[in-house]
This record gives C-alpha cells, sequence and structure tokens, in this order.
C-alpha cells in the first residue's frame, strides 16, 4: 500500500508516505501554523519519494480528537487532496495514533490521553489481540482526568500529554508510565500504517464522508457549565 498520511490535531504537525514498509516522514511540534506548514511537508514527502499523489491508493487523515482549528485544518487538507487525485481517505483517531505507538514498544494495553484543555482530557483504552493486532476497549471520551477509568484489569501503558497536564491520569491503579511516554503527541506514520490497514481492507471513504471527531459539543463552555467553583 502507498498511504499518505497527515495530522494537525495537536501542538505537532506531521506528515508521513507509507510505501510497503518503508515511511517517510515529517514532525515538528509547532504550537500554530499548522495550516502554513503542512501542504509544504506534504510537498517534502512526496519529492523525497519521487511519487505523485495520482500514485497513492489512498489517504489517512487524523480526525482528531485535539484543537478545534488543527482538527478542520487535517480534515480540509485531507478532503482537498483526496478530492485533486480521486483517492478515497480512511479515517484515524488521534488516540489510536498514540496508542498503536505504545503497542509498537511491547504494550499490550495502552491507555491514551492528551489534554483538552478546559481541565478536561481526551482518552481511550486499547488492547491487542492473540495476532497482535490493535483494537479499542472503549469509546473515545472527553471529561475531567478524575473520570477516567480502565476497562480490564492488568497492566495499561500510558501515553500521551494528558498525563504530563493531569495528576489524577497518574494516580489510576494499573496505569504505568515514563517521562518519554508521557510526552507524546499523535504522529503521521502510526496513521499511515493504521490507514492503511483500513484502506486495505475495503474501509477507504469518500472524502465527502470523512466527519471530524470533535467529542466536545461546545468549544467554550462557561465556568458553571464545567462546574467550576469561582
Amino acid at each position: 500500500m502507498r498511504v499518505l498520511a497527515l495530522d494537525a490535531a495537536t501542538e505537532a504537525c506531521s506528515v508521513a508516505l507509507l510505501d510497503g514498509d518503508t515511511v517517510i516522514g515529517r514532525h515538528e511540534e509547532i504550537g500554530r501554523g499548522h495550516a502554513d506548514r503542512i501542504l509544504g511537508m506534504v510537498d517534502e514527502v512526496l519529492a523525497q519519494a519521487g511519487m505523485r499523489l495520482a500514485a497513492l491508493d489512498g489517504i489517512a487523515a487524523s480526525i482528531g480528537p485535539g484543537s478545534f482549528t488543527g482538527v478542520r485544518i487535517s480534515v480540509a487538507v485531507a478532503q482537498g487532496l483526496a478530492y485533486g487525485a480521486d483517492l478515497l481517505i480512511a479515517p484515524v483517531s488521534t488516540l489510536e495514533a498514540l496508542a498503536l505507538h505504545a503497542v509498537n514498544q511491547g504494550a499490550q494495553r495502552v491507555l491514551a490521553c492528551l489534554d483538552a484543555r478546559m481541565g478536561e482530557v481526551y482518552w481511550g483504552c486499547f488492547a491487542t489481540d492473540a495476532s497482535g493486532a490493535m483494537f479499542a476497549t472503549t469509546v473515545p471520551q472527553v471529561g475531567v482526568a478524575s473520570t477516567v477509568s480502565l476497562p480490564h484489569a492488568g497492566i495499561h501503558q500510558g501515553i500521551g500529554r494528558g498525563f504530563g497536564a493531569h495528576d489524577a491520569l497518574r494516580q489510576i491503579p494499573g496505569v504505568v508510565f515514563d517521562a518519554r511516554s508521557a510526552a507524546a503527541l499523535p504522529n503521521a506514520r502510526e496513521i499511515a500504517r493504521l490507514g492503511a490497514v483500513r484502506l486495505g481492507a475495503g474501509g477507504g471513504r469518500d472524502p465527502a464522508a470523512l466527519e471530524p471527531l470533535y467529542l466536545r459539543d461546545k468549544v467554550a463552555l462557561t465556568e458553571f457549565e464545567r462546574g467550576v467553583n469561582r
């Protein structure tokens, strides 16, 4: 499979091109300016591979959760590229990408968490089956860190910036993490591999059907709505 993947949903902006077992990638933690950088990254990886968009089997798009603006950039750029080259799109969540990174490091159960601001986290749990394939054991959720719970017994590898931002996550029994995993952000390399699996299994979508995964219905909540004591 030849798959282009892109992600702009968090502080990081990344693009990766998967060609069989080879991955060419760019990953920069830029905070802002994703819209100005992401297309340049696409051009760079395609040029390095000597490949045109039309030669791809599809595009893997990060759909969030993450920042509202960043998720929109990921979805819109993926749709534009896919329309232009007549390609299908495979949606991949940022939590899945984080979890796959942990699985590739040997984890069998994973708790992936990203800081959602406003005192909340985006989170989801994942595990591997007997063949090593990864699957979700919870639906992706958003909420205060103290409400995060593991769906099954057993050690879970924690990964994602949520662990650096919320003490409550670090107190969950059964969760282990280190400084590197607590600083992790999604990377298009993992998004490319997850997208390739979905595209190969016939899970590609028309670009018009791609939908962002915001989780939070309202971007701005009042202190009363968030239950914050003044």
